[in-house]
């Protein structure tokens, strides 16, 4: 009679360790880069998720520590003087160097060399999820220059507790020998501060006010996300951050979709122009102009059906199948720049004149959207524009954003240099499926011209509904939360927010209690509780052109208990 092992046994497998539903996952470093900044690890350990780190150290004695650099240097040194070395003089030269330096440096007792074992274990309740935390520790590793490696058939020694005399036998990439200054690296374990080369300011730490800093241009995508309740701030924070972004890139272009006109002020005070689409004031955009797609009359096409199909909703399967064919013919047949005019007669060409279609695009012929019939007049040259939408009607406007929001993608991809595009009120796109996608491609593919998106919302649960608006979420390297209604289950295991943050966002203070906004920052898997704050000039340049709250910067308090 065989007797089955209970289901919480240990159990190794050839690349991880499982006790009952915890999975166990180790990883090791194979090299380090030549040089590691001082709290590295804040780059790579993210704050969402359960990871173990161990160091341990032993001290090399002096003796020891002089034989182990003389050996190096003299091994470099006679792989150089044969010229075997397969290519990697400088790497030679370097390493030989650095011997003799560390050797004068051990001599005069103010280095000390160490071995040191360092093992990351990543946990999770199924082997899925631990293979693909490990594998995004590893890239977070490559991407600053170590390279590791993952201890097969090798767990159980990877795994075992230190005994203090670093005998026990250990997998290839447990132990380093370090100098000091390399042993200090590690530590702290687990330092928060982003300061990126050449980043903007997104703030202040909540728990003792150091910066962060973060580079937009560094990282896979360029697109930012803001999302806070009416009067968290959101507004100012995105002029904020387009102010310092102006600053250190003066050549950044920067469009603005601005359904409430909150940043017209703004956009004339940097030099810029304003489009406003109610009356007409700095000319007109041809929404079927097909320019916005480089000549591409068939993805203008497709396009158009998504613009129209967002002002009317209410159309029937059959009505939504003859547009589709009218426009396609349309694009086909000419004419080279069409206008809604020609739409209407081609619809009337092939059904007539009575019908509930044509009947629909009357509007631009004699009604309230007669203004967009004709050939694109607004054609501004500046580097900052925005298209106001304000006094536009509430059922009209993600029409208007659409065909809107074509154009800016367009002029992106003609356009040199580093650009961003804000969309204000981006939940307007999010009520149709159409529309939602076609702002979700726009995010998966302005980097090909060096562009990036900032969004802006009252709450990310409205793109939460449909899987592009999911696709969009996390198509944002850098997440804002200022005060939110609520944070549902849903957000909360969408952004792997803990139980504290997800119950302090709705009590997150505003800037008319504070002086500043409070807020979470998703930036790549790092969680960071900041206050949004302006320096002097910063403030009242943007309190002239907003009108916004104070929010220079005061010192903020400390993060609220329950910890973020």
């Amino acid at each position: 009679m065989t007797r089955s092992l209970p289901s919480n046994a240990p159990a190794e497998a050839p690349t991880f360790w499982r006790v009952g539903r915890s999975y166990r996952a180790p990883l090791l470093i194979r090299s380090f880069p030549p040089e590691v900044p001082f709290g590295f690890l804040s780059r790579i350990l993210p704050t969402n998720e359960t990871l173990e780190l161990s160091v341990e150290a032993h001290q090399i004695p002096s003796s020891n520590a002089l034989e182990l650099l003389h050996g190096a240097r003299a091994v470099a040194e006679a792989e150089l003087a044969t010229g075997g070395n397969g290519g990697q003089t400088a790497e030679l030269e370097v390493e030989r160097a650095s011997a003799e330096e560390l050797g004068r440096a051990v001599a005069r007792r103010t280095q000390e060399l160490w071995k040191v074992g360092i093992r990351f274990v990543v946990l999770a309740p199924t082997r899925p999820h631990v293979e693909a935390r490990r594998m995004r520790l590893s890239e977070r590793l490559s991407a600053i220059g170590f390279r590791s490696r993952v201890p097969r058939y090798e767990v159980r020694e990877a795994l075992l507790p230190p005994d203090l005399s670093a005998s026990e036998p250990r997998p290839s990439g447990y132990w380093h020998t370090l100098p000091t200054d390399g042993l200090a690296s590690l530590f702290p374990f687990g330092d928060e501060t982003l300061l990126e080369p050449g980043g903007v300011l997104l703030g202040l730490a909540l728990s003792d006010a150091s910066p962060v800093f973060v580079d937009r241009w560094s990282h896979a995508s360029y697109s930012w996300g803001i999302f806070g309740t009416t009067g968290s701030g959101k507004s100012f924070a995105a002029a904020l951050t387009l102010l310092r972004t102006r600053w250190l890139r003066p050549d950044t272009s920067i469009a603005i979709l601005d359904p409430l006109g909150e940043y017209s002020t703004l956009v004339k005070a940097l030099g810029g122009s304003v489009i406003r689409v109610a009356d007409g004031v700095g000319g007109r955009l041809n929404p079927l102009d097909p320019v916005t797609t480089r000549g591409d009359r068939r993805e203008k096409a497709a396009r158009v059906g998504t613009m129209l199909r967002a002002l009317f909703p209410s159309l029937r399967d059959e009505e939504a199948a003859e547009l589709d064919a009218a426009v396609t013919q349309l694009y086909e047949r000419g004419p080279d720049v069409p206008t809604l005019r020609d739409l209407r007669d081609r619809v009337v060409e092939r059904g007539g004149a009575g019908t509930r279609l044509a009947t629909l695009l009357e509007v631009f012929r004699s009604g309230s959207l007669r203004a967009l019939d004709g050939p694109t007049t607004a054609r501004p040259t500046e580097m900052v524009v925005s298209v106001d939408f304000q006094g536009v009607p509430d059922d009209q406007l993600p029409f208007h954003l659409t065909y809107v929001l074509d154009w800016a993608y367009g002029r992106m991809a003609g356009l040199t240099g580093g650009k961003l595009l804000l969309i204000d009120e981006a939940h307007l796109l999010a009520r149709h499926a159409m529309t939602e996608e076609f702002l979700d491609r726009v995010v998966r593919h302005v980097r090909h011209f060096e562009a990036g998106l900032l969004v802006l919302s009252q709450s990310p649960e409205d793109f939460l509904v449909r899987p592009a608006g999911r696709s969009l979420l996390r198509n944002l390297y850098a997440t804002a939360f200022l005060r939110l209604p609520e944070v549902s289950a849903e957000a909360r295991t969408f952004f792997e927010l803990t139980d504290a943050e997800g119950d302090w966002l709705p009590r997150a203070r505003l800037p008319k209690e504070t002086g500043y906004s409070e807020s979470l920052w998703r930036v790549g898997e790092l969680h960071l509780p900041l206050a949004i704050v302006a320096s002097t000039p910063e403030y009242e340049f943007l309190e002239a052109s907003l009108g916004r709250p104070r929010t220079t910067p005061d010192a903020p308090d400390a993060a609220p208990k329950g910890g973020l």
